[in-house]
């Protein structure tokens, strides 16, 4: 068994997969560990596709996750969790935003979209735990949050503590003034008791 854990971030492009993925990046280094992460497969302007390898341990030899072994798989998207099911190893886990962001291939009549993306992944017997991350997001003022609360989901799924990802958060923002700041502070915390929240319910 490998040392390494193994994270995938899916979404759409302009929800800031990249930037999530790049972010548990440094919060891996920071607690010295060798990293390694793709930058895009799929397309990352705004409204494609999007998802992004992580994997970090002692020694990690390439970031590219192979189906089954994933740990824990946070979707920014609720469809797109769905999609990436094929990807989680036994006992892995799905942190999953519930907010729906059509893709250009839907709305063209390319593909359709799926009914009850939640429903199936619960189908499929993979452990799930849902939140609105848009809507907690909107709340704080600003959709570009939804970020940050997603990071704060996972904080308490990672082998390292919470408060080295916040720090790595919160680093992004510290030019930009106390304000933005402390409420990148408010979305993590908040994307964190939403899961805690959820995972009792779900107990």
């Amino acid at each position: 068994m490998s040392d390494n854990t193994n994270i995938l971030v899916v979404g759409i492009g302009g929800q800031g997969v990249m930037t999530a993925t790049e972010i548990l990046a440094e919060a891996a280094i920071a607690m010295g560990h060798d990293a390694k992460k793709t930058e895009v497969a799929g397309m990352a302007q705004r409204g494609g596709v999007v998802s992004s390898h992580l994997r970090f341990g002692q020694r990690v030899l390439s970031p590219q996750i192979t189906p089954g072994t994933a740990d824990v798989l946070l979707g920014f998207e609720s469809a797109e969790a769905m999609r990436w099911q094929h990807m989680l190893r036994p006992g892995g886990i799905t942190l999953m935003n519930t907010a729906r962001l059509v893709p250009p291939v839907v709305e063209l009549g390319l593909f359709d979209y799926p009914d009850d993306p939640l429903g199936e992944i619960r189908k499929s017997g993979n452990k799930v735990v849902a939140f609105d991350a848009t809507s907690i997001a909107q709340q704080l003022g600003d959709i570009r949050l939804g970020n940050t609360v997603m990071l704060g989901a996972i904080a308490d799924h990672l082998p390292f503590p919470a408060e080295t990802l916040l720090d790595c958060v919160l680093k992004r923002f510290q030019r930009k003034g106390e304000k933005l700041v402390e409420l990148n502070r408010q979305a993590f915390a908040a994307g964190r008791a939403a899961v805690g929240t959820a995972e009792a319910v779900a107990a």
